[in-house]
C-alpha cells in the first residue's frame, strides 16, 4: 500500500497532467468564451451560475469574484449564483421538484444576452440539464463545465468544457482554475487599465 507521501505525489501529478492537457486543448475556446461573457456584461447583461454540491460552491465562488473583485479594484460585475438563496431553493424544490430548482430561477431572471454557466462534474444532473434547456430557450449564452464524457450536457450548451478526467476532485480542481482564468480575461477585456503592463 502506498504511503501518504507517495499518494500526495500521485494526486499532484494527476492534477497537473489533467490541467496541462485541458488548457492546451481549450486555450482558444476559453479566450472566445471570455470575450462573449465580457461583451454581455458590457451591454448590461449578467452571468448566472449554478451547480450542485462542490459545483454549487464553485458557482458561488465565481459569482463573488465577479461582483466583488477578482484582482485589482474595479467596478462590480453583475453575477448571481443560483444555489445560495435557501428560501427559493426550498420553495421551488417543495412545489415543483428539485430538478426545477435552477430552471425556475433562469425563467424568472434570465434574459437574452445573459450568460448561464452550468457546472456538473458528471454532466448528468437533472437540475443542471433543465436549467440549460431553459437558458437556451430564452436566448442566453450557455457555457457548461463538466468531466471527460460530458454526459447528458453534450449538445446542451453552446460551449462545453470537458475536463479530461473521470475523477471528481481532479475535475473540480480544473473547473476552479478555468473559472479564475475566465474572470481575469473578462477583467482585462472590460478594464484594460487595471492590470500592470506585462
Amino acid at each position: 500500500m502506498k504511503n501518504a507521501s507517495e499518494l500526495i505525489d500521485q494526486f499532484v501529478s494527476e492534477n497537473l497532467r489533467v490541467k496541462a492537457q485541458f488548457f492546451q486543448e481549450n486555450k482558444e475556446l476559453i479566450a472566445q468564451t471570455a470575450e462573449t461573457i465580457a461583451h454581455g456584461l458590457r451591454s448590461g447583461r449578467k452571468v448566472l451560475l449554478f451547480g450542485n454540491g462542490g459545483s454549487a460552491a464553485d458557482a458561488q465562488h465565481l459569482a463573488a469574484e465577479l461582483v466583488g473583485r477578482f484582482g485589482p479594484d474595479r467596478s462590480p460585475l453583475a453575477a448571481i449564483s443560483l444555489s445560495t438563496d435557501t428560501s427559493i431553493l426550498t420553495a421551488v424544490s417543495n412545489d415543483y421538484g428539485y430538478e426545477k430548482v435552477f430552471a425556475r430561477q433562469i425563467e424568472a431572471l434570465g434574459h437574452a444576452g445573459d450568460t448561464a454557466i452550468a457546472i456538473s462534474t458528471s454532466g448528468d444532473s437533472p437540475s443542471v440539464l433543465e436549467a440549460l434547456d431553459m437558458a437556451r430557450s430564452k436566448g442566453l449564452f450557455t457555457v457548461g463545465f463538466t468531466g471527460e464524457t460530458g454526459g447528458k450536457m453534450n449538445d446542451r450548451a453552446e460551449v462545453l468544457f470537458r475536463v479530461p478526467s473521470r475523477q471528481t476532485p481532479r475535475i473540480q480542481e480544473t473547473h476552479l482554475l478555468l473559472g479564475h482564468i475566465l474572470c481575469e480575461l473578462v477583467d482585462r477585456e472590460l478594464f484594460p487599465g487595471i492590470y500592470p503592463t506585462d
